[in-house]
């Protein structure tokens, strides 16, 4: 396998089985950050960039001929991906910040004062949080039941849909990402405020819970975005450019 470090991350994240995996593990972002080559992003994370190709070898090797996230989700209909996304990722972030609200507000209670960390969490959690739950609706009220219309008609042999009231998809998928670049500038910043997630030795067993449920739903999170930044979207938009030529 010959990898080159001016590939982008989006593109290593598609191609490399695994690769999601090697990037979550080093820091290295490969949803909103996708577009910066694999020198860049080792760059900004300090990070070598032959020792990261390394790892994305074996962690190739290690999966070659098995079914992989990445490719099984590039041979998806864009129906049926989206079908995926909020079952699965919309499902699982609406629960989690139900869940992750009530637990954060207790941890502060009784560690808060202690533990003035946790009150920056508990605030970037709050935001994050604000901005989800109205991002997750208008993908599932504007801008997926077009991206399904549009699909249908294309497979169909039959006419694009008349043109939405945000004239084409290109606008809405611009809106959609500069709002997961702000999901994961906050989700960097509570990783930052926590020091990777680091519990101290005075931790109770809710602290712990937080901390672990805060990784576990940035990773989703993480793969959430990939899904729609780096394959989604861009599906989108060559549709709906196909359709109108």
């Amino acid at each position: 396998m010959t990898l080159q470090t001016t590939k982008t991350v989006r593109e290593l994240a598609l191609e490399i089985p695994g690769a999601t995996r090697v990037f979550e593990r080093l820091g290295i972002d490969y949803c909103c950050g996708g577009a910066k080559s694999l020198a860049d992003a080792c760059a900004t994370r300090s990070l070598s960039a032959e020792e990261v190709i390394e790892q994305l070898k074996e962690e190739g090797e290690t999966s070659f001929g098995a079914v992989t996230e990445a490719k099984d989700f590039t041979r998806l209909t864009m129906t049926e991906l989206i079908s995926y996304i909020v079952n699965k990722h919309h499902a699982f972030t609406r629960q989690e910040l139900q869940r992750l609200d009530a637990l954060v507000n207790k941890v502060c209670s009784v560690h808060g004062e202690s533990h003035g960390e946790l009150l920056k969490v508990q605030a970037l959690f709050r935001e994050l949080a604000a901005d989800l739950q109205p991002h997750m609706l208008k993908e599932e009220m504007v801008l997926f039941p077009y991206v399904m219309r549009l699909e249908e008609a294309v497979l169909n042999n039959q006419p694009a849909p008349a043109p939405p009231p945000f004239m084409t998809v290109r606008n809405p998928v611009r809106m959609m990402s500069l709002e997961h670049d702000t999901a994961g500038d906050l989700l960097r910043g509570m990783r930052e405020a926590s020091s990777d997630y680091m519990v101290p030795a005075d931790a109770c067993f809710s602290y712990r819970t937080l901390y672990r449920a805060l990784e576990e739903f940035e990773q989703d999170l993480h793969q959430h975005i990939h899904l729609e930044n780096n394959i989604l979207f861009p599906r989108a938009i060559e549709l709906e450019d196909a359709s109108n030529s």
